[in-house]
């Protein structure tokens, strides 16, 4: 049985990111290869499969916004592609816009926004100096976002499977926007589905392992699965950058 792999790089850092604490170190070198040939490995009936393809799908973080951020990327993937720990990686893009919301807070039990409302010790006075309790607040705010990776992941997971170029698939995601290229991508072959971070799996990417051709199966990567699986340093020339 060959196995294509298909990853969502952003979906798998944040993740990770989730899962060992955000300025946690020991992770972020992470060889993709060696995780994935773990994960292959996991499912009983899967016995005998084999890694055909790695795809790894990201977008290269602005240098604008975050010059460290864009530094230590580079290092990393021209890591990734030295080692051979990826077949191949393919490019979405990063946007950076500007938009404006009104100002909320999470609420701690269920997650959901809370619009804030004027009250001491920050009170909203109209003209007349008159406070304006209740009153909403709009923010001007910068938001960053990775756009294609969902979009790349499902194109070669696609592609693949329905050109019998693979017999099994393993997804790195837990982004619901891939919920119908994977209702058909189980239709033709075994589909492993990895959630990369901490919570439930998101609710439109559940199944039956009985769907379509049947033998699906589900994990979720813990922290041992990120530390244990670390590049080389160097990774050929390229050295793990400060805090990985």
């Amino acid at each position: 049985m060959e196995v294509g792999v298909y990853i969502d790089g952003f979906n798998l850092y944040f993740g990770g990111r989730s899962v060992n604490g955000r300025g946690a170190p020991g992770w972020r070198w992470l060889d993709l290869r060696g995780l994935c040939s773990d994960l292959v490995a996991r499912p009983p009936t899967w016995a005998g499969a084999a890694i055909k393809r790695i795809v790894y799908c990201t977008a290269r973080v602005s240098g604008a916004i975050s010059p460290s951020g864009q530094a230590d990327q580079d290092v990393y993937l021209k890591a990734l592609l030295a080692t051979k720990s990826v077949d191949l990686i393919e490019y979405g893009y990063y946007s950076a816009t500007v938009k404006k919301s009104l100002l909320a807070t999470e609420n701690p039990t269920t997650k959901r926004p809370v619009v804030v409302k004027s009250s001491l010790p920050v009170l909203v006075l109209d003209n007349a100096a008159t406070p304006v309790p209740g009153g909403q607040f709009m923010v001007s705010y910068l938001r960053l976002e990775e756009k294609g990776s969902d979009v790349n992941v499902a194109t070669h997971l696609l592609k693949d499977v329905l050109t019998g170029d693979v017999d099994a698939a393993i997804v790195i995601s837990n982004d619901s926007d891939l919920a119908l290229p994977l209702r058909i991508a189980r239709r033709q072959v075994p589909v492993g589905l990895i959630h990369p971070g901490v919570g439930r799996r998101a609710g439109a990417l559940k199944a039956s392992p009985s769907d379509g051709v049947g033998n699906h199966w589900w994990s979720q990567l813990l922290p041992a699965d990120y530390t244990s699986h670390q590049l080389p340093d160097p990774a050929g020339t390229f050295t793990r950058p400060t805090g990985w």
